[in-house]
């Protein structure tokens, strides 16, 4: 997903040299697809070309010109794949190397977002704002879902516990700092973005760019383009760096290959497992869109936060047992006040929770997910209530599969087949060879 955004952005840079890839090189065949239809329905009414949004032009230009290959026609989102070539070789080359230069990145996009926020400020017009939810609160909900792959960065955190100092001190303080900062410039940055233009015009992939040249403000606009390649540059580096350091932790534990584990003797990096997440991040940006990316991202990233916040209930036992104080958890007992939680929801949904079981037989998935998050949440809370469990680690845990049920249809698909591949792998090779079936 960040690949794909780097690559809209790098576009518009290019844009300002005078320098234009073909379409075919610079998008994707969904949203070419997408964009040529557009194109051709504002053609047949009349309208020419060269007014057409960005994302028509690009659409039609895609699919007018590309290349074939039998009956395919060849459209690739070349800057992606360059991207995270570049990104796999620094983060093969060393977290000293990487550190550095996202030091720097993190800086100078912060820096940027802050000028945006200010400058943004003053052609905020409020009546882009009226109303101010336009799909109501659920629209809130199943947006907060859609783009809840923005807050992958902070678990990324946790993957590099091995370079820390004092991981029981700077882990969480750097997770919690970040949080705060990151969550007060979303909120501003949506603001802005939505007060300047309308929000259903925000459907590009450069949207901070696209606000200031919809204004006339294209200097502007491309400034942002080159700290907006900076800045998605510096998100990819942290998510390359942590995916293959997740991959080692897990060889060490047996459940995959050893080869993932295997750390090259001059640079000290997981060097087999960095070039196989290279290969799995860049070659599925060349083809997959960056709306379906971006659910696919967030529904697993909802997923994994739900089996981290259920994990950590056994924690304390398996610290027990080992004679271990190392990452104790803070525990509020949420006996009483999870149950009431509970019930609170179920009375706020009480009109949609009727409708379902009045039409379960015509619902769709969506309404069918929701009755089954009601059924978890009301097992977890009578669990609750009966073994004490720590309240923060379980409302967590809901609230996820809460914004989970909002993801479309099409991303649960694929969700379910990367689960199975997973679970394939675990059931199939890492079952009898992890470290705890050794210990029997």
């Amino acid at each position: 997903m960040v690949a794909i955004s780097w690559s809209g952005y790098f576009n518009n840079l290019l844009a300002g040299f005078n320098i234009h890839l073909p379409g075919w090189l610079a998008t994707n065949t969904s949203n070419a697809q997408s964009g040529y239809e557009e194109a051709v329905k504002a053609i047949a009414a009349g309208q020419p070309l060269e007014q057409l949004s960005k994302h028509a032009r690009l659409g039609y230009d895609a699919i007018t010109n590309a290349p074939m290959i039998g009956s395919w026609k060849v459209i690739l989102n070349v800057p992606a794949l360059i991207i995270v070539v570049l990104i796999t070789i620094l983060a093969y080359v060393g977290i000293k190397e990487s550190k550095k230069s996202t030091n720097f990145m993190v800086i100078f996009k912060i820096a940027v977002i802050l000028f945006i926020i200010v400058m943004g400020f003053f052609y905020v017009d409020t009546n882009n704002w009226d109303p101010f939810m336009p799909n109501g609160f659920g629209g809130v909900l199943a947006g907060v879902s859609a783009v809840f792959y923005a807050y992958i960065g902070f678990d990324a955190i946790s993957t590099t516990a091995e370079e820390c100092k004092n991981p029981q001190r700077d882990l969480p303080r750097g997770m919690i700092y970040s949080l705060v900062i990151c969550t007060v410039l979303y909120i501003l940055i949506a603001l802005v973005l939505t007060g300047m233009v309308h929000f259903s015009e925000l459907k590009v992939d450069d949207p901070l760019a696209y606000v200031f040249d919809k204004l006339g403000l294209r200097k502007v606009g491309y400034l942002i383009s080159v700290s907006a390649v900076v800045a998605t540059t510096s998100v990819l580096l942290v998510f390359q760096l942590g995916q293959p350091r997740i991959w080692m932790s897990m060889s060490r534990d047996g459940l995959l290959p050893k080869k993932f584990s295997k750390v090259h003797p001059r640079f000290q990096t997981p060097s087999f497992a960095t070039i196989v997440t290279g290969c799995m991040v860049g070659i599925p940006a060349m083809f997959v869109s960056s709306s379906f990316m971006t659910d696919l991202t967030s529904i697993g990233t909802l997923f994994a936060f739900v089996l981290v916040c259920f994990g950590v209930l056994v924690l304390p036992k398996i610290n027990k047992a080992r004679n271990s104080n190392a990452f104790s958890l803070p525990y509020i007992n949420g006996k009483f006040l999870l149950p009431v939680v509970v019930a609170i929801v179920i009375f706020v949904f009480r009109s949609r929770i009727s409708n379902a079981f009045a039409n379960i037989g015509t619902e769709g998935y969506q309404e069918i997910l929701f009755l089954v998050f009601l059924a978890i949440a009301i097992i977890t809370a009578i669990l609750t209530f009966l073994r004490n469990y720590s309240f923060i680690p379980v409302i967590g845990a809901l609230c996820c599969l809460y914004l989970m049920i909002e993801i479309p249809a099409v991303s649960w698909l694929w969700f379910f087949v990367w689960m199975v591949l997973g679970l394939g792998i675990y059931f199939l090779y890492g079952r009898n060879r992890s470290r705890l079936a050794q210990q029997g």
